[in-house]
């Protein structure tokens, strides 16, 4: 059985499995240590019975006015645990959490335009494509992203969730 916690300060000794993953955006300690401190209640791991990380998600909240929002830096499974519902249960804490302790307007997430596996499941979650970013990945892999959007009950109108009409570039994002 699945059990879901906030994430702990050893858990970042724990997660290689899941963060191995070619497609997960790995993120340095002190990113890591920020979130945990800044948004406890927006990183949350899927454990194990045997008490090994199954998956996690990493959030935060940011904006302002009717920019306020919920935002996915990583939503990960592990391999071996993949096609259970995970992600969609993780996926469901950070709205409801974005909704409920932060009043934000949207839950905002960045995906690789070539990953449609990951498009396809946001999609299903009821995300949708808002804009293209143009080289929002860098490195030695450089890619545009979308950025998909759901819209949460303080948005009423729906209006964080119109879709616009042109790509931005990374300079041009609000946050």
């Amino acid at each position: 059985m699945t059990s879901t916690r906030p994430f702990e300060m050893n858990d970042l000794f724990k997660f290689n499995n899941v963060n191995l993953d070619v497609l997960t955006e790995t993120y340095n300690m002190p990113f890591y240590l920020q979130c945990m401190s800044r948004w406890p209640e927006l990183f949350t791991v899927a454990e194990a019975p045997d008490k090994s990380i199954m998956g996690y998600m990493l959030g935060k909240s940011e904006g302002t006015d009717e920019l306020w929002h919920g935002h996915v830096s990583a939503v990960t499974v592990a391999p071996m645990y993949r096609r259970l519902g995970l992600a969609k249960e993780l996926m469901a804490d950070l709205e409801t959490t974005s909704s409920s302790v932060y009043n934000a307007y949207f839950v905002d997430l960045f995906v690789r335009a070539s990953n449609s596996l990951a498009i396809s499941m946001y999609e299903k979650f009821g995300y949708i494509k808002y804009r293209r970013v143009l080289g929002y990945y860098t490195g030695d892999d450089p890619e545009d992203a979308f950025d998909m959007r759901k819209a949460l009950p303080r948005d009423v109108t729906k209006k964080s969730v119109i879709p616009m009409d042109r790509p931005v570039r990374p300079e041009e994002l609000e946050w």
